[in-house]
């Protein structure tokens, strides 16, 4: 029950920084500097617009930022998989 509880905590956490890095952040939480302080991380969101902002790469930010989801939530589930193997093997 735990451990499942921590998987699932684990998702949500994930989750939120995923739709932080997209455009769709649409909540301001902290201040004008960036969390803790640092400029890289605004308030506003839209990271990925930023790091692909002045680049030819920036009209596909929607294409990449789904495929980087889909990619992280892969490795979240095999490392899942990988865990709960373990544990039968005990």
């Amino acid at each position: 029950m735990i451990r499942r509880l921590v998987a699932l905590s684990v998702v949500a956490c994930l989750a939120i920084a995923l739709f932080y890095v997209s455009r769709f952040w649409f909540l301001e939480l902290w201040g004008r500097p960036g969390l803790f302080g640092f400029a890289e991380l605004p308030a506003r969101g839209g990271l990925l617009a930023g790091w692909l902002r002045g680049t030819v790469f920036a009209p596909f930010e929607l294409l990449i930022w789904g495929c980087g989801v889909f990619l992280v939530l892969t490795w979240a589930e095999k490392l899942f998989a990988r865990f709960k193997r373990g544990k039968d093997q005990l």
